[in-house]
């Protein structure tokens, strides 16, 4: 049975609520495993989350977790093709597919992005972890050169290979926080404005929930934070919280469902 999709208003980088906000609002709590070493709040204004459909963000790039070919598949890899319409998977016809771990870049075509950086992470093997993490590492990584060669301000990022290639959340979120925060620890030109990590499933919102604050920790203590915020900026933020797009129910953009298979050729 098919479903007709909502078509969703754009939301920019700018209505997404940074770390810093999140903290102010007490809603984004302090890790209980403390900061991690050589961590700071630095980035803490560069850095957003949400939760939700990443095919209706007008930012300058978003990050799809895709297959091998690069010519779509289930879950956000399908979503972005049909959000995009048939221009995206004609210019990735040309690419010659990319490797496990490896990034390109095409236009958006008619999704509200300028860009989408089509990244192929790891199927997770529980036997041989360290490499399955070197390359989600490296998906994050050359995912984040490529937006810097290329002029993008703003990204989002899906939650890479935690769908049906079985990478468990919590991992996945420590390393897609750690990669981003050493890149930015040496972007001296300050070429990114914001990188927001995205998150459709409950379980990876969770993840990130609880591990941004160990690589992004507060300023100052929370309830420090909350006394300094004055009654306008407190009214501000919860009304641009508020108008942000409700979490979808079904997969994003999907206009039916497909069973979902465990293969390098079904994408996320």
């Amino acid at each position: 049975m098919f479903r007709t999709a909502i078509k969703m208003a754009p939301t920019s980088a700018s209505d997404i609520p940074s770390l810093n906000l999140l903290y102010k609002l007490n809603k984004l709590k302090v890790s209980e495993l403390g900061p991690l070493k050589g961590a700071s709040p630095v980035h803490n204004d560069r850095i957003g989350l949400f939760h939700g459909d990443i095919t209706t963000l007008s930012v300058d790039a978003i990050v799809n977790a895709a297959n091998t070919s690069l010519l779509g598949g289930g879950g956000v890899d399908g979503a972005i093709h049909r959000a995009a319409g048939p221009g995206l998977l004609a210019e990735c016809r040309t690419l010659g597919g990319c490797p496990t771990g490896s990034s390109k870049i095409t236009s958006g075509y008619n999704l509200p992005c300028n860009k989408v950086i089509h990244t192929v992470g790891p199927i997770y093997d529980y036997t041989q972890a360290t490499e399955s993490e070197k390359d989600l590492r490296n998906c994050y990584l050359s995912s984040l050169e490529l937006a810097t060669q290329n002029g993008v301000k703003t990204i989002a990022f899906s939650a890479i290979s935690t769908g049906v290639y079985d990478y468990p959340s919590e991992d996945a979120a420590h390393v897609a926080c750690d990669t981003v925060r050493k890149y930015m620890d040496g972007d001296d030109t300050k070429s990114l404005d914001k990188v927001i990590f995205v998150t459709f499933e409950k379980k990876d919102y969770m993840a990130y929930s609880s591990l941004l604050p160990h690589h992004f920790p507060p300023s100052v203590p929370a309830s420090q934070d909350q006394d300094n915020i004055t009654r306008g900026q407190a009214v501000e933020a919860e009304v641009k919280a508020s108008h942000l797009p409700n979490v979808p129910t079904t997969d994003p953009a999907d206009s039916g469902h497909v069973p979902k298979k465990r293969s390098q050729v079904s994408g996320e």
